[in-house]
């Protein structure tokens, strides 16, 4: 192999370019030529290609976001646009492809492989950690240190004024930045898409806790069925009107901020392993960090998947909070 490309694709997440990093000096290592694609997909489309080299991945390990930009592409999922990808990759020479990012990016990797045959390996760039096949995703640990931080934050006002606050964090389709942030803050519930949300038990909660406690946190995932931390928030307060009930949405803050020591050295071994991943003629595989070693997983079984939780996670959340 002796030219390779990487882009990130989809919902930026902190630690993208120490995973950027990581291959393309990897790449530079093995005397592979390393050519970056802006703004995802849509930059293959588009023919945004440029070499790099070490000196353009220099100072960048502790940077949020990404250098490549990037994109959810709509033209990528049309037939007409992968032909143009397609033609891109081949003109430029490009013999396998490192993609960081999610669930969207690997199905589309996936689709693409049934018409260009040039091999793709992924790591796994996304905050909510909802792909099989590695512990942690890039940009996780950063993403409920954000909200641990902010939540702390929140505590001392919530405590200042004697407040329920309702705090809503990300998490569409999994709660897994709730669950870990949540016992991270000490948090009085914890609402999550996995679980059916129980108003009544939540009203119970709340009523048979410790009266004198001064402040109560409550944290949403966004994709929770009851309607997210306002919804929630209305009928608890119709049903507890006694309470100074607060809501609190943490949004886009979520995905910025320099990565954690943590994340930085996962997307550094991903980053590394996914180039001798393709020296070693793998096709369509996630990269992943399983029990703390490298794993490869297939894209089909890493898309469409959320990690099941640990139910005695939940189980303490319950406990703890009295």
């Amino acid at each position: 192999m002796k030219k390779i490309a990487v882009f990130t694709s989809g919902g930026d997440s902190p630690g993208m370019n120490a995973c950027l990093r990581a291959v393309v000096r990897t790449a530079v290592y093995h005397n592979i030529e390393v050519v970056g694609i802006m703004h995802g997909y849509d930059g293959m489309i588009n023919n945004e290609f440029f070499p790099m080299g070490t000196k353009s991945v220099a100072n960048i390990i502790h940077h949020g976001g990404t250098i490549l930009k990037t994109a959810r592409s709509k033209e990528f999922m049309t037939v007409e646009g992968q032909k143009k990808a397609m033609e891109n990759l081949k003109k430029h020479g490009i013999e396998g492809v490192v993609a960081i990012g999610g669930d969207g990016t690997f199905k589309g990797a996936l689709e693409f492989s049934k018409m260009c045959n040039i091999p793709f390996v992924g790591c796994p760039g996304t905050i909510d950690n909802d792909l099989v096949g590695t512990d942690f995703t890039i940009g996780y640990d950063t993403a409920i240190n954000t909200v641990v931080d902010a939540v702390d934050k929140i505590r001392d006002t919530a405590e200042s004024h004697d407040r329920l606050f309702f705090v809503e964090v990300m998490g569409r389709d999994a709660g897994l930045i709730a669950l870990r942030a949540g016992i991270g803050v000490g948090a009085e519930s914890i609402i999550i898409p996995e679980t059916k949300t129980d108003i009544e038990d939540l009203i119970k909660r709340l009523e048979n806790g410790r009266k004198n406690k001064s402040s109560k946190i409550i944290i949403v995932a966004e994709g929770d069925e009851a309607g997210g931390a306002f919804a929630i928030a209305e009928k608890v307060k119709k049903r507890l009107p006694e309470y100074d009930t607060r809501v609190t949405i943490l949004g886009h803050i979520q995905r910025g901020g320099n990565p954690t020591a943590m994340d930085r050295v996962n997307s550094s071994r991903m980053g590394f392993a996914a180039v001798e991943a393709l020296m070693k003629g793998e096709k369509n595989m996630m990269i992943g960090i399983v029990d703390k070693n490298i794993q490869y997983t297939p894209f089909e079984n890493a898309v469409k998947h959320i990690q099941e939780l640990n139910p005695d996670l939940m189980r303490m959340v319950g406990i703890l909070s009295l």
